[in-house]
């Protein structure tokens, strides 16, 4: 038998299970500060919702907040506002994921294609993501999907086009998992019910399920993350620690192995409780006032 120390417990992650608050705390920061490979951007302040204009004045105050932490930005919309997000970003220095939000009605569909066309080719896009879980929501059949991707793919030649869903829907979606360029994979430990304690291996899991699915293409995870308020869902427990603890393994994964992560999300957004139940409001690194929380 053959025993080397940095192997032992490797696939386990950071050794969390007796750091005191205050040293939970302190590695936290050190993680945000090295820098994430990429952060969802939250746009909407305080009463604000999708369906409400936003500024650009909003969107520059809070890019300056979290772009010394991050290289990439990913937006979800080319509309209301959010169009500007990527402009805004270039001028930070980061690159871009730009989404086009895709639902049940056609005439918004249409503004958001056009829209993240335009973006685009303005050259303000590295990624291009065409819808976001419409499949999982159901707001699409696959085949109205893939004419939206197919479309932007053939108006955006040499810009990397896809599609972001649960990890699975790519197994489950041969030809959607064809029409990407790469896969955008959401990757969420606790919305499947799983304990912060098994959260790290769980990921890696659902990561390589995309991987294969991929069959040789590039993965990555285009959402994750741990709330720090709420019910809990299952096995998942919302709190202060199991987000400081899961934002670390994560964070730590993403250095030592090169997965690219864009990290849910940037700032509290109250509006999402509407779907999400109390649990929604309370997903990013900072609060709802743009403090950093912890």
């Amino acid at each position: 038998m053959s025993v080397r120390s940095e192997y032992l417990m490797s696939l386990a992650g950071v050794d969390l299970e007796d750091k005191s608050q205050d040293e939970l705390r302190a590695l936290y920061y050190q993680y945000l500060n090295r820098g994430m490979h990429g952060i969802c951007f939250s746009p909407y302040e305080e009463g604000q919702e999708p369906g409400n204009q936003i500024s650009e004045e909003q969107i520059r105050r809070r890019m300056e907040i979290v772009s010394p932490h991050t290289k990439w930005i990913r937006s979800f919309s080319c509309t209301e506002g959010n169009e500007l997000i990527p402009k805004v970003a270039r001028e930070f220095g980061l690159k871009t994921m730009v989404g086009a939000w895709l639902g049940k009605y056609q005439s918004i569909n249409e503004n958001e294609i056009e829209g993240v066309i335009e973006v685009a080719k303005a050259g303000y896009a590295d990624i291009v993501a065409v819808g976001n879980e419409v499949l999982y929501r159901e707001d699409l059949t696959e085949e109205e999907l893939l004419r939206y991707i197919y479309r932007v793919k053939e108006e955006l030649p040499g810009i990397p086009v896809a599609y972001v869903d649960a990890y699975y829907e790519f197994a489950n979606r041969p030809k959607v998992t064809e029409a990407c360029d790469v896969i955008l994979a959401n990757c969420y430990p606790f919305w499947e019910g799983c304990s912060l304690e098994n959260s790290y291996l769980y990921m890696k899991d659902m990561y390589n399920r995309a991987l294969r699915a991929g069959a040789g293409k590039k993965v990555i995870i285009s959402e994750t993350g741990w709330p720090n308020v709420g019910e809990q869902f299952h096995g998942a427990v919302p709190s202060q620690e199991n987000a400081m603890k899961y934002f670390i393994q994560s964070q730590n994964w993403s250095k030592e192995e090169d997965i690219e992560i864009f990290y849910f999300s940037s700032f509290d957004e109250e509006w999402k409780t509407s779907d999400e139940g109390d649990v929604g409001a309370y997903w990013g690194i900072w609060d709802k006032d743009e403090k950093l929380k912890f």
